[in-house]
C-alpha cells in the first residue's frame, strides 16, 4: 500500500463523490422515466406505495392493496440481495460487488429499453424498484458522508440542517458543515439535472430514453473495473465506509 494511504484516510473508488454525482443523475432520470412513460409513478423509494396501500386498505379495496405488495416486495428483495452478495463476491471474484452491481444495473437498463411502450408498466416499475433498492443499499457514503443515491428527500433535509449550522457557526467558520452543505446541494442539483434530462428524452424517445443512463453508468463501471484490477488490487479486503 502506498505511503500516503497509510498516513491518511483513503476512500475507495466506489466512495468517491463523482460516483455519487453520476448515480444521482441516473436516479433523477429513473424518476422522470417511470413517471413520464411507465405509469406516472416514482419507483426510487417506497413511501408512496406504502401510503397508497394504506389508502386502499382503508377504502376496503383489498385487491388493489395487495397489488402494492409487488413493488414493495421488489424493493425489499433488492435490499436483501445487495446485503447478502458482497462477501461471496469478494471471496470468489477479482471485482467488488459495487462494480458488479453497476454492470447488472446497465444490463437491466439495456433490457428495459427493449420493452415495448405498450407492455404493462409494472414490468419497468418492478425492475426499477429492485435496482434502486440495490443501489441505495450498496452506495452508502461519499467520502465518509452518509448519502442517498436514489431520492432527494434526505438531501433537502441535510441542506436545511447545514444552513442552520452555518447560521449558528457563522463566526467560528466551521469548514466541515460548509462542505456538507455544498455536497448535499450538488447531490440535489445532479438529481434535478437527471430528472430534467429524463423528461426531455422521454418525450423524444419514449421507453428507449432509458438507454441514456448507460453513459454515466458506463463511466462508473470503467473506473471501478480499473480500480479493482489495478489501482486498488491490493485493497480487496477494505470495505467501503458505512458497510
Amino acid at each position: 500500500m502506498d505511503e500516503d494511504r497509510k498516513n491518511e484516510v483513503y476512500f475507495l473508488m466506489c466512495e468517491r463523490k463523482w460516483v455519487f454525482h453520476l448515480l444521482m443523475i441516473v436516479a433523477g432520470f429513473f424518476g422522470a422515466y417511470t413517471y413520464s412513460v411507465r405509469g406516472n409513478v416514482f419507483c426510487n423509494a417506497q413511501t408512496g406505495n406504502v401510503v397508497l396501500m394504506g389508502l386502499a386498505l382503508g377504502a376496503g379495496e383489498w385487491s388493489r392493496a395487495i397489488y402494492y405488495l409487488i413493488p414493495i416486495s421488489a424493493y425489499l428483495a433488492g435490499a436483501f440481495f445487495s446485503e447478502l452478495l458482497p462477501n461471496p463476491v469478494k471471496h470468489r471474484l477479482p471485482l467488488r460487488w459495487d462494480t458488479l452491481f453497476i454492470a447488472f444495473e446497465m444490463l437491466m437498463v439495456l433490457v428495459l429499453g427493449f420493452v415495448p411502450d405498450s407492455a404493462p408498466v409494472q414490468i419497468s416499475q418492478v425492475a426499477i424498484n429492485f435496482v434502486a433498492s440495490m443501489q441505495y443499499n450498496t452506495f452508502r457514503q461519499a467520502e465518509g458522508v452518509p448519502m442517498a443515491t436514489t431520492f432527494a428527500t434526505n438531501h433537502i433535509r441535510q441542506i436545511g440542517v447545514s444552513l442552520a449550522k452555518e447560521l449558528k457557526h457563522r463566526r467560528s467558520g466551521v469548514e466541515a458543515d460548509r462542505k456538507k452543505l455544498l455536497l448535499h446541494l450538488k447531490m440535489l442539483a445532479f438529481f434535478l439535472a437527471g430528472a430534467v434530462a429524463g423528461t426531455v428524452l422521454c418525450r423524444l424517445f419514449f421507453g428507449r430514453a432509458i438507454w441514456a443512463t448507460l453513459l454515466p453508468l458506463g463511466v462508473i463501471l470503467f473506473r471501478l473495473v480499473y480500480a479493482d484490477l489495478v489501482l486498488e488490487k491490493d485493497m480487496k479486503d477494505m470495505k467501503p465506509m458505512g458497510h
